[in-house]
């Protein structure tokens, strides 16, 4: 491994565990020529879909493309790096294990907009507005009525009644 700061080959291993489930090897590396210290990561290369654009064309996946989409989306929110990784980790993997040679883009802009909205909702819908081409303010403040009204819902049932079923409960 080239170190990025003297861009010397002789570097060394000094510590290699495991992250995100298994899936990636983190490994602290130091330069023997210029001391520099700095992390690389180690993940199996498989084999990703083709992306079915909306007007037919087939493309290679682009892991980058999607890291940019994702990275706009989340600019300036208070989102770690480690969930950023995470969340490309998880988007891939929905994608290869689909089981088809070709997925949609669409299918791919619906695990991101899943997967943003339960980390960042000001992200969430960022993307949203950008991946349904909102015409106007009012497509914007539906999609933002959308959010509040699931995230009520989710609210209401996992509160507890404070009250029995049957009204309060009397004392004899």
């Amino acid at each position: 491994m080239r170190c990025p700061s003297c861009l010397s080959d002789a570097t060394r291993v000094i510590d290699s565990r495991l992250s995100d489930g298994g899936d990636t090897v983190r490994r602290r590396r130091a330069c023997k020529h210029c001391g520099h210290r700095f992390t690389t990561f180690e993940r199996l290369e498989v084999q990703q879909p083709r992306v079915i654009k909306s007007d037919g064309r087939r493309e290679a996946w682009e892991e980058e493309k999607l890291r940019r989409g994702i990275m706009r989306a989340l600019e300036k929110r208070p989102v770690g790096q480690d969930q950023i990784e995470s969340l490309l980790l998880a988007i891939e993997k929905s994608a290869r294990f689909s089981g088809e040679r070709e997925v949609p883009s669409s299918l791919i802009g619906q695990f991101v907009m899943e997967s943003l909205r339960e980390i960042d909702e000001v992200a969430y819908v960022r993307y949203a507005s950008v991946y349904r081409s909102f015409e106007d303010v009012s497509a914007f403040a539906d999609e933002v009525e959308r959010l509040r009204h699931a995230k009520d819902q989710v609210i209401d049932r996992d509160q507890l009644s404070l009250l029995s079923p049957g009204g309060p409960v009397e004392k004899t």
